[in-house]
């Protein structure tokens, strides 16, 4: 039997479009940048904080629930996040500090947002297994074929789905962890995910934790941090 949906958003159809899962205005979304750090003794000195490597080496893909799960951006699937707003660390390497210099003078404070870090010894830590607090905001979108039902994306909007649940635009409605729709031959299934579902075993992520891992073997787990921060 089919049940009732989840949580949809009613946004302006002539102003969205379906990008990485999500209905938002055409020409904008959100990238990530960062550096790998280690902390050192150096020439005898006290211990410092120096960069490693640049994460558009390692990383550069744009996944908004591994955003939101790692960092609370572009949060739609409600994770707890578990390294949000902490902000630039005090004790930032010379190059990340001269990187954010230099992106201040370009493009003002506002020109980049949700500065944060996270140490390697916090990433061994996290619960993949753990769920987000609350089901996607955007519905899931799943197709049948002949091996079975196959998802085909995510969408904070849908005119068919709108129409047919009576939802008016800009209307706001959570549904029911597992409600589900069938509009034509489209099935809308509210789900909400978990933390290996948006930063997977085999994805985008492995060659960073990998880096982290080569230097904590070698300096400590707490002294090796991802220095992030985003941009629009």
């Amino acid at each position: 039997m089919t049940r009732q949906l989840t949580h949809v958003q009613v946004i302006d159809p002539w102003l969205a479009k379906p990008v990485d899962g999500i209905g938002r205005m055409s020409g904008m979304g959100t990238d990530m940048s960062g550096f790998l750090e280690y902390r050192a003794p150096q020439d005898g000195r006290e211990a410092a904080w120096y960069t490693a490597h640049d994460l558009d080496s390692l990383n550069d893909i744009r996944n908004y629930d591994a955003f939101g799960c790692l960092f609370g951006v572009r949060n739609y699937a409600n994770f707890r996040p578990l390294a949000a707003c902490r902000g630039l660390p005090a004790d930032a390497s010379a190059a990340v500090s001269a990187r954010f210099a230099q992106l201040t003078e370009w493009y003002g404070e506002d020109g980049f947002h949700g500065i944060t870090w996270i140490t390697w010894a916090e990433v061994k830590a996290v619960d993949w297994d753990e769920p987000a607090e609350k089901p996607d905001k955007r519905l899931h979108q799943y197709r049948q074929t002949p091996n079975g039902l196959r998802m085909t994306g995510k969408s904070s909007w849908s005119r068919a789905f709108a129409e047919a649940v009576g939802l008016e635009r800009g209307e706001d409605r959570e549904w029911p962890e597992g409600s589900e729709w069938l509009v034509g031959d489209t099935l809308y299934r509210s789900v909400t995910i978990r933390r290996r579902d948006a930063v997977t075993e085999t994805g985008e992520w492995q060659p960073v934790w990998k880096a982290m891992e080569a230097l904590a073997a070698q300096h400590g787990d707490d002294n090796v941090r991802l220095v992030v921060w985003f941009d629009d």
